[in-house]
C-alpha cells in the first residue's frame, strides 16, 4: 500500500523493510532496541507535511478518543 503522499511511499517501504526484519530478527528473541526508530521519525515528518498539504486536519488525527467522551459505541450487531 502506498503512503498517504506519493513522496513518502519510498520512506515508507523503508521503514516496513526495517521494522519486519528487526521483529522477526531481533524483538522475537527479546532485544526491544529500536533499530528503525531513525528510519520512522523521518516517515513520520513526511506523512504530516503530506496531511497539511492535503488540507486533513492533523490535530484531530492526532486526539486521544478511546476512554473519553469523544468515544462512539460501536454499532449494534444485526442477526
Amino acid at each position: 500500500m502506498n503512503s498517504i503522499g506519493e513522496e513518502c511511499t519510498t520512506l515508507k517501504r523503508n521503514y516496513e523493510d526495517c521494522f519486519n526484519k528487526w521483529f522477526s530478527e531481533k524483538f522475537l528473541k527479546g532485544n526491544n532496541e529500536d533499530d528503525c526508530a531513525p528510519l520512522f521519525k523521518v516517515y513520520q515528518t513526511c506523512v504530516k507535511k503530506a496531511i497539511k498539504e492535503k488540507n486533513l486536519d492533523l490535530d484531530c488525527m492526532e486526539k486521544d478518543v478511546l476512554g473519553t467522551e469523544f468515544e462512539k459505541p460501536p454499532p449494534p450487531v444485526s442477526k
